[in-house]
């Protein structure tokens, strides 16, 4: 399908059917950490649960409803990014990213997420990209305010995950926010 080069080491390309163990492998090696913030590591317990994920994943890139592809560094998938939707009719999508630990602090859901931003604004003519994470998930709040994006709002016990209420904070991207930036 397609692929993207952030530098030498670093791509992410769509996640395809052939992709299932490598990414199940990765979800199983990191299933506390992901889970600690995330729903669906609980509910991936075999390949087969992969499968279906990419197969739906790409039913929606063919509807022009999202996707998810997978970040690899150095010829290992590391981790996932995608839109979770795209709304042409609000002309606005939300991105969601995980990494496993081992690539976490090097600046890859960054780069991929600059990537994902620069496609919804300049292909996809979108006018706004959102970010949603708990408030307490410091390393992935910290993504969407390095890259200036603004806090728009804080839903209060968005989410129950490990028997605990999340809040979740929503942070906001205008097209011309981004267009008009001085550097990210």
């Amino acid at each position: 399908m397609f692929k993207v080069t952030i530098d030498k080491k670093t791509y992410i390309a769509l996640l395809e059917e052939r992709h299932a163990e490598e990414l199940y492998h990765l979800i199983d090696e990191n299933r506390l950490s992901l889970g600690e913030w995330l729903h669906f590591p609980a509910a991936t317990t075999k390949i087969q649960d992969t499968r279906e994920f990419i197969e739906k994943s790409l039913n929606r890139f063919a509807s022009n409803n999202g996707y998810w592809a997978g970040i690899w560094h150095k010829g290992k998938l590391a981790g996932s990014i995608g839109y979770l939707y795209i709304d042409l009719s609000n002309n606005k999508t939300e991105i969601g990213y995980w990494l496993g630990e081992n690539y976490q602090g090097i600046g890859l859901a960054t780069q991929a997420s600059k990537l994902l931003i620069e496609h919804a604004f300049n292909n996809l003519q979108l006018n706004k990209v959102e970010i949603n994470v708990a408030t307490e998930n410091l390393k992935s709040k910290a993504l969407p305010e390095r890259l200036g994006f603004k806090k728009e709002g804080e839903i209060r016990d968005y989410e129950k995950l490990n028997g605990k209420y999340f809040n979740r904070i929503i942070y906001g991207l205008l097209k011309d926010e981004w267009l008009n930036k001085e550097s990210y």
